[in-house]
């Protein structure tokens, strides 16, 4: 009896943590573009320190990366027109998602794609008791290809993929593959997530 009180317990848990990202998950980070001549100014309300803001090209090269050192507003001015003519991405990779904000650089115009802008979430885990529980919250039902690997040679001993499924909830038990690391890998919406255990 005290198992099923402490699993219903974890189950208004988990809940109640998707709820909040949904009410979170209307729309990406609030940007804000001002133009001027030769500069745009991106400001990105409410990042935490530790985020990461890259600029990513479409054969996805990083041409510049940043954490972000102080929680609160950010603002900075980039030369975007000195890009190449091309599709870029601004990406802010925070705790549980990455914000994605397309624009496209052509004869030294940038052009903000604000519809395209989108949100990503990315996978928690939790391990409790030789079991790793795995939440993604996926609004598109994107696909998720989970794969598992194990030890040094990292053998893959699991992998599957899962679809159709906004709130993916699963869990894998390791006890019986023995004891050593092990490495998820996370693969969705063209972006790979590692996790080690």
């Amino acid at each position: 009896m005290k198992n099923v009180i402490k699993n219903t317990k974890k189950g208004f848990l988990m809940v109640t943590m998707f709820a909040t990202l949904l009410s979170f998950a209307t729309e990406p980070a609030n940007l804000i573009i001002v133009k001027d001549a030769k500069k745009t100014i991106l400001t990105l309300d409410s990042v935490k320190e530790g985020n990461l803001l890259t600029i990513i090209d479409a054969n996805g090269v990083v041409l510049y990366k940043e954490v972000i050192a102080k929680t609160g507003n950010y603002q900075k001015a980039f030369d975007l027109t000195a890009l190449p003519d091309g599709e870029y991405v601004f990406e802010l990779e925070k705790d549980l998602e990455i914000d994605t904000m397309p624009f496209t650089v052509t004869d030294n115009q940038v052009v903000f794609h604000k519809a395209s802008e989108k949100i990503t979430y990315k996978p928690f885990l939790r391990v409790e008791n030789g079991v790793v529980f795995v939440s993604k919250l996926s609004l598109n039902k994107s696909p998720l290809k989970v794969e598992i690997y194990y030890g040094e040679d990292s053998n893959l001993v699991f992998s599957e993929s899962i679809e159709n499924t906004k709130n993916i909830q699963k869990a894998y038990k390791l006890s019986g593959l023995g004891e050593g690391s092990y490495k998820f890998v996370f693969t969705t919406e063209g972006k790979t997530f590692t996790e080690q255990i």
